[in-house]
């Protein structure tokens, strides 16, 4: 029986598995096929809502995506991938494989020799949200530093200031440099709103216990440091490609093949947008991304046509606290919509991301759809803003 491995169980795995019940149910009933899913953990966790206050509540139950689609889950974590042998290596069992879709996601990049690193606190998992989250729980406020002023350390700062005192730091001359021009107006005002200070073109050298020291010599209190600051593909990546762009993605074609046995998708995947841009390392490209590489991937063992990848229009929304959100649209990042108006994208966004459960027919109706789009109120002229 021919067998498709899916390595990562976040957004661009979980969704790969459906593409490929998905193929597997257009080439009969009877199509001879297994599907299993690797990851260690026993949740699909909503990576882009860990800013929030009770990051439980940003995750899914694989089991309810997955069982109802006839998708094993194999919970262990692989360390190897022998594309040679058609094998990966998962707790020490060989697991053999026909097709192979790459999903192992991506991991903050850690600072080197910082002396106090082990204090550091961040919210690129769950078990670290959760760390940040039950630190500050019960303290009636806080001062905590945040380093990095992209996108998760703005949503990460502006939550946080609900309750305390929050000072951003980057090593950059400008709030969102990562973001661009386009939105630097709306973010800074937001930034005054909630009186979150900010030290620019500055770094934090050293975390103590309860304090900071930033690279200007100055000393801060902090009940807290939340490090933000890079992203890097997961290393599995090196197993499959010695040509990784500069975030260690491994370069695929239009229909996410990296290799003649494997398929690329989410964080781990270099996919051409368009002529000038990569796809971003963010659930609105992984989730078709995964629709697209676990179709193909089985598609190509029973004879079904494969498909393209060919994502929807760029868009961002940047959540603010309570000085609510920012949503834009395109690479050069126009704002649609600020303040409240953008607060309700965000949320609508937010629940969008949860894919269907227990409902094998609503899940593959949704596998089904590559590109989706959500029916917001008019941002503009196309009143519509694509979801994944």
């Amino acid at each position: 029986m021919a067998h498709v491995v899916i390595v990562g169980g976040g957004f661009a795995g979980v969704w790969s598995a459906a593409g490929a019940a998905l193929a597997r149910r257009r080439a009969g009933g009877d199509a001879d096929l297994r599907v299993t899913l690797i990851a260690p953990n026993e949740h699909l966790v909503l990576r882009p809502r860990l800013y929030e206050p009770e990051p439980d509540l940003a995750k899914v139950e694989l089991g309810r995506i997955l069982e109802p689609i006839g998708a094993r889950h194999l919970r262990a974590s692989v360390s190897t991938i022998d594309t040679g042998r058609r094998v990966v290596v998962a707790d020490g069992e060989e697991i053999g494989y026909d097709r192979l879709v790459l999903a192992a996601g991506s991991r903050l990049v850690p600072p080197q020799g910082l002396p106090g690193a082990e204090r550091l606190f961040d919210i690129d998992t769950l078990d670290g949200a959760r760390r940040l989250t039950d630190h500050l729980r019960d303290r009636e406020e806080y001062s905590v530093v945040v380093v990095g002023a992209g996108f998760v350390g703005l949503e990460a700062a502006t939550e946080l200031a609900a309750r305390g005192r929050v000072l951003l730091v980057d090593q950059a001359a400008v709030v969102g440099e990562p973001l661009g021009p386009g939105p630097r107006k709306e973010i800074e005002a937001a930034l005054d709103e909630l009186g979150v200070e900010r030290r620019l073109q500055t770094t934090v050298t050293e975390v103590g216990d309860g304090y900071a020291v930033l690279s200007d010599g100055t000393r801060v209190e902090a009940d807290a440091v939340v490090w933000s600051v890079g992203m890097r593909a997961s290393e599995l990546t090196r197993q499959v490609s010695d040509e990784l762009d500069h975030l260690g993605r491994v370069p695929v074609d239009r229909r996410l093949r990296a290799l003649p046995e494997v398929f690329v998708a989410g964080d781990t995947a270099a996919a051409p947008f368009d002529a000038e841009h990569t796809v971003m390392q963010a659930c609105q490209h992984a989730t078709p991304m995964g629709k697209v590489a676990g179709y193909n991937a089985a598609a190509d063992l029973l004879g079904v046509p494969l498909r393209d990848f060919t994502p929807a229009p760029y868009v961002t929304c940047l959540d603010l606290g309570g000085a609510g959100a920012i949503f834009t649209r395109g690479w050069d990042r126009r704002v649609m919509a600020s303040g409240a108006e953008a607060k309700e994208v965000k949320k609508l966004i937010n629940q969008y991301i949860h894919p269907p459960v227990d409902d094998a027919q609503q899940i593959l109706a949704a596998a089904d759809h590559v590109y989706t789009e959500l029916p917001f109120f008019p941002l503009d002229e196309e009143k519509t803003a694509p979801a994944a």
